[in-house]
């Protein structure tokens, strides 16, 4: 199997979009693992994607706006939300990487139900807060529906100076061209495109989090390998498509 490189910019582009949306403030958290440890999680057709023999389990908050179908209008209100999410990284039959969501907590009821029922997307309804003080963002979660209730996340970062040249690890957690899934009794890729990422280097200041462990996942023990931060972008989606099909 031949698997596309790792690029800035997708070398497939959406040719029809589907969802648009902003991310903001993210923050990015990155363990190491084995990849035997979470390749029984990651849906058939697909297996752990590598770097230099290891993958990787992400823990990212942000603030979604303006989601809206095609290339807009913004959905008012339910279209604007925080969000925690714990990925993995895969790569299908067809050579393509993408990430797997083991759970995506949002603090907007619809989009949840929404992404549930149509994706099968592991989406949580949580109380959520994004708090900027100068360079330091604090993200807050603590789900609602369904649990468990014990699944909480409080992170805190510095944001640092903008990152000129990337390395292969930032850009391998972060230059993501799609979704894998599991729906309707088979595994879906969903594209999506955007500009290059503007990142900037993170220091953890704090972090008190089970969203991992809630996910199935084994305990990340340590210090995250990666921690970054990007003020953010604008993201299209395409529509799903059945991975090693190419359509």
């Amino acid at each position: 199997m031949l698997v596309e490189d790792v690029t800035p910019l997708t070398v497939r582009p959406v040719r029809r979009a589907w969802l648009s949306q902003r991310w903001h403030d993210l923050t990015f958290l990155h363990w190491a693992v084995p990849p035997s440890a979470v390749a029984p999680l990651l849906p058939a057709g697909t297996v752990p994607d590598t770097l230099d023999g290891a993958t990787y389990v992400g823990l990212i908050g942000f603030r979604m706006v303006g989601v809206g179908p095609l290339r807009g209008p913004a959905v008012p209100y339910l279209g604007t939300f925080c969000e925690t999410n714990v990925r993995l990284y895969s790569v299908d039959r067809h050579g393509r990487r993408a990430v797997v969501f083991r759970s995506l907590d949002a603090a907007r009821l619809m989009p949840v139900l929404v992404a549930r029922a149509l994706l099968r997307l592991p989406y949580m309804w949580s109380r959520m807060r994004l708090t900027r003080e100068g360079d330091v963002l604090r993200y807050t979660s603590r789900r609602w529906w369904p649990g468990p209730r014990t699944a909480v996340n409080a992170m805190a970062v510095r944001v640092g100076a903008p990152i000129v040249a990337p390395t292969p690890l930032e850009e391998f957690v972060t230059a993501r061209w799609g979704l894998h899934t599991r729906a309707w009794g088979r595994t879906l890729h969903l594209p999506n495109e955007h500009p290059v990422w503007p990142l900037h280097r993170a220091e953890l200041l704090t972090l008190d989090d089970t969203l991992v462990r809630a996910a199935g996942l084994p305990d990340v023990s340590g210090p995250p390998v990666s921690v970054l931060y990007s003020p953010g972008l604008p993201v299209v989606f395409g529509g799903p498509d059945v991975p090693g099909t190419g359509h």
